[in-house]
């Protein structure tokens, strides 16, 4: 595994306070430095979602795309995927290009 989960709520709530937002009409993406010099990744699907089936499936979709496209090293960062509504229904192919473009306008892939 190339980094780890953010599991505190503490860490979302630093991600969504102080980090910078990335928009795309099926994810968002926040990402700001830490101090660990270690990826950490969060996921995120709220009740707008859907029912527990569907955030479920939008979590396991970014994940996948997620797998694909963050490189090996990308230094010391927390990056927070939140799915929006469109999220479930997508397949995890189109959403790495999405992901990928996210990434780069953040200027953490080259």
């Amino acid at each position: 595994m190339r980094y780890t989960y953010l599991t505190y709520n503490n860490e979302f709530s630093r991600a969504y306070a102080r980090g910078k937002s990335f928009v795309h009409p099926h994810v968002v993406m926040y990402v700001v430095k830490n101090r660990f010099g270690k990826t950490r990744v969060g996921l995120t699907a709220t009740k707008k979602i859907g029912n527990a089936v569907l955030r479920n499936r939008a979590r396991r979709v970014m994940r996948a795309a997620i797998c694909k496209q963050l490189p090996l090293y990308v230094g010391g960062y927390d990056i927070v995927f939140v799915a929006r509504g469109i999220t479930p229904r997508l397949k995890s192919t189109v959403l790495e290009e999405d992901i990928s473009q996210l990434l780069k306008s953040a200027g953490l892939l080259k």
